[in-house]
């Protein structure tokens, strides 16, 4: 399958567009729209999310992820990086450094192929796409791409004390891990002190906490209610971890 994690949103044609150039290459394709608001112009934040949902797929999936503030300048390489036997797609600006320095022998290659047309602005379109379509039905000729080379990462694998994302809730993730904290601590963020909770009803209507979400990382939220509008939230904002509980 193919997977789709951009931050193009859901509105205008570039979802459609990216589909249909997928299509016209492999129309039996499998396409998953994962992500489509990742963190605006910022791969480092959108590494992080990445990072989260990936092991929810099989093995030689195809991620095509696209969050590419640099697109069309001589100084990002588009890539096709394999890791841990699944295959991602996209600009080499930090977007797979997270997964890479999380996993065991990952590679990568430049994408020499360039398409008749190529606009300066949707690469996504133009050269990511048919790169993907042709990478899920092992059709990909070899000539495309350069020599593996090792992954070397420039976003640091450490977890991340920022809010990476919100969703239509008001909920705001962030990029701290579960594994990498002790149950019962609290948390500043935004001059509000959080206390953690295992769940929504475990606290009352209208009260703010942190959880442990469904893809095992912290998360602000409020039960019946919108975290980011109480709390004045935005991804990006930093938070302390400033009590060690249990």
């Amino acid at each position: 399958m193919i997977v789709f994690f951009t931050d193009f949103g859901l509105n205008g044609p570039y979802l459609g567009q990216m589909q249909a150039s997928i299509y016209s290459v492999n129309p039996t394709a499998k396409i998953i729209n994962l992500v489509a608001n990742a963190p605006m112009y910022n791969p480092a934040a959108s590494a992080h999310l990445l990072s989260a949902f990936v092991s929810e797929f099989p093995e030689s999936t195809v991620f095509l992820a696209v969050i590419d503030p640099g697109v069309g300048s001589a100084h990002r390489r588009p890539i096709v990086a394999e890791i841990d036997s699944r295959f991602y797609v996209g600009p080499d600006n930090g977007l797979f450094d997270i997964v890479a320095a999380r996993a065991k022998n990952p590679n990568k290659r430049e994408i020499n192929w360039r398409p008749k047309r190529l606009s300066a602005s949707f690469h996504g379109r133009d050269l990511f796409a048919p790169v993907a379509a042709y990478l899920e039905n092992a059709t990909l000729p070899t000539s495309w791409l350069s020599s593996s080379s090792q992954f070397t990462t420039a976003v640091s694998p450490d977890d991340l004390l920022e809010i990476i994302y919100i969703d239509d809730y008001g909920n705001a993730m962030t990029g701290l891990r579960a594994g990498a904290i002790r149950a019962g601590i609290e948390i500043m963020v935004n001059d509000y002190l959080l206390k953690q909770a295992r769940t929504f009803s475990d606290v009352t209507r209208g009260q703010a906490f942190w959880y442990i979400n469904s893809n095992g990382m912290v998360e602000f939220a409020v039960n019946c209610g919108n975290a980011v509008k109480l709390l004045d939230l935005s991804v990006g904002m930093p938070f302390e971890i400033v009590h060690e509980g249990g």
